[in-house]
């Protein structure tokens, strides 16, 4: 840039900067949210999945499907150590401020971030931080606060899980709902995560549990009566230390069940619901709708997509008609048109899927199985290239879709 575009660039991150640390926080009216300058909020946004919480299908795995199952088998194929700088250029890749960048031009006003507990709380001892998680949240902050992009954050992966399946890198099974050791565990990293980012204006707020309890336990029952007595324990933690800042609520069984939660105990809740895979219709989301009526608080839908672009757009517009704010899935994914961007998958990477999906039950098999090293290398190393955002594909039908400006 010249030294005139230098100073302007400079004048309008400055600009925003003092704009984000003087305005009020977004906060809930009623039925409706208010943005920073006091007026209705509607959100538009998208997930970051994939980043901060890797998940199997999003590298054309099958059954190592989860952050846990993917990380084993990267461990198998390079070794811990390399495994561990893999991660952090996957992180560093995966989403830059360029993306931010981007998202922002596209005319999305906020993201949700999905992320682990393991980046944040060592698994096996619970009392340990990590810095990783939070060195990662700086930054993307830091970037919001420059693009002024709203933020949320969502605990996607909560310690013993809260879903019971591979999007929550659980052992299979709710263990959070029934352990309060992990409930314990979960309450002091959102008290931790609520006092470090308690003046961060440009953060929305928290979306404590992703997705809780899945469909197919059979005493899903005894496990949806521990939900909401839970999110009162972090309610009540995190207002401790951070008054300000919106949480949303999710209901059970992939936070489409709303008769597990009750009237509203705190002045500044959304509930959040997620929906795919069934008609664009009404019908779908009247149930939410009826619940926003019953106790005058506002509702969002924090997640769906995975389909047509036809589809994406019907059921965008029925929200928009009931006036409820949205944020599709996904941000970026491999070789898909039903996200923002793809990134290509290599022919090297057709070897690691053979592998991850074949049979590797003992130490032999894993010997025998495994492509070369060199293939293995310019596998991984093509797709931390690859994921970048100047080597992706624009998916702009799918911003069509959305009814956003940036077209081509």
């Amino acid at each position: 840039m010249n030294k005139l575009s230098n100073l302007i660039f400079l004048f309008l991150i400055s600009s925003v900067t003092f704009f984000s640390q003087t305005g009020q926080f977004v906060k809930t009216d009623g039925k409706t949210i208010i943005d920073s300058s006091g007026k209705e909020l509607f959100l538009r946004g998208i997930n970051l999945g994939n980043w901060l919480n890797p998940e199997g299908y999003m590298f054309h795995f099958n059954d190592v499907n989860s952050f846990r199952l993917i990380d084993q088998l990267l461990r198998e194929l390079i070794g811990p150590e390399e495994t561990i700088i893999f991660w952090q250029r996957f992180r560093d890749n995966y989403i830059t401020e360029k993306d931010i960048r981007f998202i922002k031009e596209l005319g999305f006003n906020n993201i949700r971030v999905p992320f682990n507990f393991k980046l944040f709380v060592l698994e096996d001892h619970p009392e340990i931080f990590l810095n990783e998680g939070f060195n990662r949240l700086d930054s993307l902050i830091k970037w919001c606060e420059y693009a002024n992009l709203y933020v949320i954050l969502d605990l996607h992966a909560a310690p013993g899980g809260q879903t019971g399946d591979n999007i929550d890198d659980s052992w299979g099974y709710p263990y959070l709902l029934e352990n309060d050791t992990s409930k314990q565990t979960t309450i002091r990293l959102w008290r931790k995560i609520a006092e470090r980012y308690k003046d961060k204006k440009i953060i929305i707020g928290y979306d404590l549990l992703n997705e809780p309890i899945a469909h197919f336990f059979e005493n899903k029952e005894q496990l949806n009566s521990e939900l909401e007595p839970l999110y009162k324990r972090i309610v009540s933690s995190i207002r401790e230390v951070d008054k300000n800042h919106i949480i949303f609520l999710g209901g059970a069984q992939w936070n489409t069940n709303f008769e597990v939660l009750s009237e509203p105990f705190d002045s500044n809740l959304v509930y959040t619901f997620h929906k795919y895979w069934m008609p664009s219709e009404q019908k779908e989301i009247q149930a939410y709708i009826d619940f926003r009526e019953r106790f005058n608080v506002p509702i969002w839908m924090g997640e769906s997509g995975e389909n047509e672009d036809q589809w994406i757009e019907s059921f965008r517009k029925i929200l928009e008609k009931n006036n409820i704010g949205w944020c599709f899935w996904p941000y970026k994914k491999m070789d898909s048109t039903s996200g923002v961007v793809s990134f290509n998958k290599n022919d090297e990477w057709e070897l690691i899927i053979k592998y991850a999906e074949g049979s590797r039950k003992n130490f032999e098999e894993i010997r025998k199985n495994k492509p070369t090293r060199y293939l293995i290398s310019k596998a991984l190393s093509s797709l931390l290239t690859n994921i970048l955002l100047d080597n992706c594909t624009i998916n702009y039908s799918y911003v069509r879709s959305l009814g956003l400006n940036k077209t081509q």
